[in-house]
């Protein structure tokens, strides 16, 4: 093959390979929660739960920063993306907050049913939110799944379970995955709301699904821990506890680690459920793990006799590097940064412990129960309280406006006609080339027929062959060339994905 025909391969390989990446990576096209080092947009973080974040806290002190008044009792855990702040509460209103000041952006109440609790107001919103691609996602009392615009608070879809949803939904390559109280895990596109599959479990799901490559990973009543397929939801395994398993799995390095009312905390092989230790505690473990540098911390919660610790082990072996003792039982479950453990109790307190040793750094006193999680972003640590306050502690923040995030997803068809449309321009753009390329090559041919004076009149000509012939397009061209329609292929893909 002569060295015009590589050159042309490599610069239809380039151009093809670039818009490819460029339309499959591009934020629109994405169909899972948007995670970065700074975000907390989920339930413990991210789609395994691992708790973790690479946020430094500012927060070395209990330094309020900013609290804000709800219309009830704040049990869900706040998610943060790109400086807001979603979370519902029990009255059945869905908040998105500055990060920055607490002031409330927008609000979305559920309409009023019999399924709140008491005095509260509306059906209480106990799910914590997942925040992907310009939508918010999140479970009620009144029975319901919902999809919210992220920027306006705008209803975009909901489905209606058999009953409450208190489970916190995970959102993963389009799809959204979360528990009911009617025994069912779910399975929803993220787009439209269309269940793809449900999974019955025998037992009320109020535990959080993580999503793990093709497996979805969740607790239930029943006293089991399931192992499903992402995109059937035929069971893969199931491990058997001695009660009733509402903590959330946090799914690490291969490992699966979790609590049960059985006063154990777990740890499984992700890969087929056998159990490769467990740790016995003195009271129920609804916590859900947090697993950071080889170390799981998690609480035990509240029970007839509570054991009010919060524990730190060692991941591989389960053995108890430390606890910390609170002055009640401990369902928050913690968050891990910088070396941080920062953890809600039952005694109203947010406390603040070294990750090594356990030591009390800080404790700030709320005036009722935490069960929520905190969430760090962006070196704030925010939590919600049943005093119906969201608190914020650290230092004064300095960003910019705030924005919603992404745009909201393309859909598994407009991904296709997309990518249809970049192949059919690279196509033809490669078409008009080579039949550039053999006229310009049957023009060296005649003019080596005929009299050189004619070469000799047309130098320019002449020049412009001889480089033809012997590089028509260099690599740096096919460069810059697929550069070009890579920026091509992502305006097309936001442009589409922000069409309603």
């Amino acid at each position: 093959m002569k060295k015009s025909n590589y050159a042309l391969v490599i610069f239809t390989f380039v151009l093809t390979l670039s818009a490819f990446f460029c339309l499959v990576s591009s934020p629109a096209a994405l169909g899972s929660a948007t995670s970065s080092s700074s975000n907390w947009p989920m339930f413990h973080h991210d789609l395994t739960h691992s708790g973790y974040s690479t946020s430094t806290p500012t927060a070395t002190n209990a330094t309020l920063l900013w609290n804000f008044k709800t219309n009830s009792p704040v049990g869900a855990s706040p998610a943060i993306v790109n400086g807001l702040v979603y979370i519902g509460s029990d009255g059945g209103i869905a908040y998105c907050l500055n990060a920055s000041d607490g002031s409330e952006i927008w609000n979305f109440t559920v309409a009023t049913t019999s399924r709140g609790f008491p005095g509260a107001g509306g059906p209480a919103i106990s799910s914590s939110m997942a925040v992907a691609n310009g939508y918010v996602y999140f479970g009620c009392y009144d029975r319901n799944v919902y999809c919210l615009n992220a920027s306006t608070g705008e209803k975009v879809w909901n489905f209606t379970t058999g009953n409450t949803v208190e489970s916190c939904p995970s959102v993963a390559n389009g799809h959204v995955y979360v528990g009911s109280w009617d025994g069912n895990v779910y399975c929803f596109d993220a787009a439209t709301g269309a269940k793809i599959w449900n999974y019955s479990t025998g037992g009320l799901v109020e535990s959080s699904p993580a999503a793990v490559g093709d497996h979805i990973y969740v607790g239930s009543i029943n006293g089991n821990v399931y192992c499903l397929d992402a995109l059937s939801g035929a069971k893969i395994w199931n491990y058997t506890t001695g009660n009733v398993v509402q903590s959330s799995p946090a799914v690490v390095d291969g490992r699966l680690y979790i609590g049960s009312e059985d006063d154990n905390v777990y740890c499984l092989n992700a890969s087929n459920g056998i159990k490769i230790w467990n740790y016995p505690t003195l009271s129920w473990v609804d916590s859900s793990p947090a697993v950071a540098n080889g170390y799981v911390y998690v609480g035990t919660g509240e029970s007839a006799n509570p054991d009010k610790n919060v524990y730190c082990l060692n991941a591989l072996t389960g053995a108890k590097i430390w606890n910390y003792t609170t002055q009640d039982g401990v369902d928050s479950s913690p968050a891990i940064a910088a070396g941080y453990v920062y953890v809600g109790g039952w005694d109203g307190n947010v406390y603040c412990l070294n990750a090594s040793s356990g030591a009390n750094i800080w404790t700030y006193t709320t005036g009722n129960h935490v069960s929520s999680s905190p969430a760090v972003w962006n070196g704030i640590v925010y939590v919600g309280s049943w005093d119906h306050h969201v608190y914020a502690f650290g230092n004064q923040l300095t960003t910019s406006t705030p924005s919603p995030g992404t745009q909201p997803m393309l859909s598994t068809a407009e991904i296709i006609y997309l990518a249809a449309v970049v192949i059919v321009v690279v196509a033809i753009a490669a078409v008009l080339i080579i039949f550039r390329h053999k006229k310009l090559h049957g023009q060296v041919a005649m003019n080596s027929l005929k009299p050189s004076r004619r070469n000799e009149r047309n130098p320019q000509l002449k020049n412009m062959i001889s480089q033809f012939s012997v590089m028509p397009l260099s690599f740096n061209h096919a460069f810059i060339f697929s550069l070009i329609l890579s920026r091509i292929s992502l305006n097309l893909a936001n442009f589409s994905s922000s069409v309603p």
